[in-house]
């Protein structure tokens, strides 16, 4: 079987020391968080966690049922397993003189991206897709320089009306 990446959402108990637990299950199995993302869900109390892995069948099969053994964990779903929409937002900081400018502005633009800061020397660019998008971004914004990054991890849901995870 291949090593492949999922992507699990997590319904929890809005709760101090979820995080912690969750992550802390992940430590101590030796499974890999690639990325991890937390937030309100649509049912007050709840958060759900879109977490990142990579493992193959049994893998994901393994971490499915340690996370349904913590007290706080309501519904375990792998998103992955059906079409799915999954995005990531970056910021990052390049260096920007003013001849270099037209030319980041030509990859933002391409990549329906957007500035939001200019500063003397730099740039911030904003850029929101799949994590392949941001790659590709990244790499063709190394050549001016990138000062900093910052890249919030995946969220993600199942297309149409199918069942909620």
């Amino acid at each position: 079987m291949s090593e492949q990446r999922h992507t699990i959402s997590v319904l929890v108990n809005d709760q101090p020391g979820v995080l912690q637990r969750v992550s802390g299950l992940f430590g101590r199995r030796g499974f890999n968080i690639r990325s991890i993302t937390v937030g309100e869900s649509e049912e007050p109390g709840l958060s759900r966690m879109v977490i990142v892995t990579s493992g193959d069948e049994h893998t994901l099969e393994q971490i499915q049922k340690q996370l349904y053994k913590l007290i706080d964990v309501i519904k375990v779903v792998d998103l992955s397993s059906n079409p799915m929409v999954g995005r990531e937002l970056a910021l990052i900081k390049v260096g920007a003189d003013p001849s270099a400018r037209s030319e980041i502005l030509g990859v933002v633009e391409t990549f329906r991206a957007a500035v939001v800061d200019i500063g003397t020397n730099t740039m911030i660019v904003q850029v929101v897709g799949d994590s392949t998008k941001i790659d590709a971004m990244v790499e063709l914004l190394k050549p001016y320089g990138i000062k900093e990054l910052s890249r919030t991890g995946v969220t993600a849901m199942t297309r149409g009306l199918g069942s909620k995870g």
